[in-house]
Formats: C-alpha cells, sequence, structure tokens
C-alpha cells in the first residue's frame, strides 16, 4: 500500500471518531477539537480546549490497517458476540503488559451519551 493511501485510510478513521465526539457534545467546535496532521507527535484526536478535555477525557489512538494484527482480534470480538446476545467485551494482554479493554465504537459513544 502507498504511503498516501496509508495516511488518507488513517486520516478516514480519525474523521469518523472525530464527528462522533463533536456530535456527542455540540458545543465542541473547530477551536476545540481536530486531528492530527501526518506524522505528528501525540494524541490523533487533538482535544485544544479545557472544556473539550473536560467533556471527553480520552488519548484518542486510531489504527485503520488491514492484516493479521488485528484479523484475530475481529475474530475474537465475533466469538464473544455469539455467546450471548449481551454487548461484547474483548479483553487482551501481552506478556508485561497492562490487559486492554475493546468495545464497539458505537457502544462506546452510547455509554458516554448515559454519562451526561
Amino acid at each position: 500500500m502507498k504511503n498516501r493511501s496509508r495516511q488518507a485510510k488513517g486520516r478516514y478513521l480519525q474523521n469518523i471518531v472525530k464527528q462522533k465526539i463533536i456530535e456527542l457534545y455540540p458545543v465542541l467546535g473547530p477551536d476545540d477539537i481536530r486531528t492530527s496532521m501526518s506524522s505528528e507527535h501525540g494524541a490523533d484526536i487533538k482535544l485544544t480546549s479545557t472544556t473539550s478535555r473536560k467533556l471527553f477525557p480520552y488519548s484518542v489512538e486510531t489504527k485503520n490497517r488491514q492484516g493479521d494484527g488485528f484479523k484475530q482480534l475481529y475474530t475474537h470480538m465475533k466469538q464473544a458476540r455469539r455467546h450471548t446476545n449481551q454487548e461484547p467485551l474483548l479483553v487482551i494482554k501481552m506478556n508485561r503488559e497492562r490487559p486492554l479493554a475493546i468495545i464497539d465504537l458505537d457502544h462506546f459513544f452510547e455509554l458516554q451519551k448515559d454519562d451526561e
């Protein structure tokens, strides 16, 4: 995959997340939230105001890729979905690393909406 295509694919996911945050908190404007530039340090979604950081207290890193690294995660999420009609939660862990919880993006934003 060409570098330009890779960057466009990453920006696409960043824009989806940014739009969901804006929909959740309509008080946020262009001065409050933006996506990172290519190879910019820090989080992929830049919460640039105190208000945005208070409303959405997360550091967002996005990865939009095809390959074996993520394929198994999706396989495990499908497996969790098959077990029951409840919302799937995937917990992963590597040696010497902290466990991570993975949930569906839309479900995550529904949880944020309920907290308002």
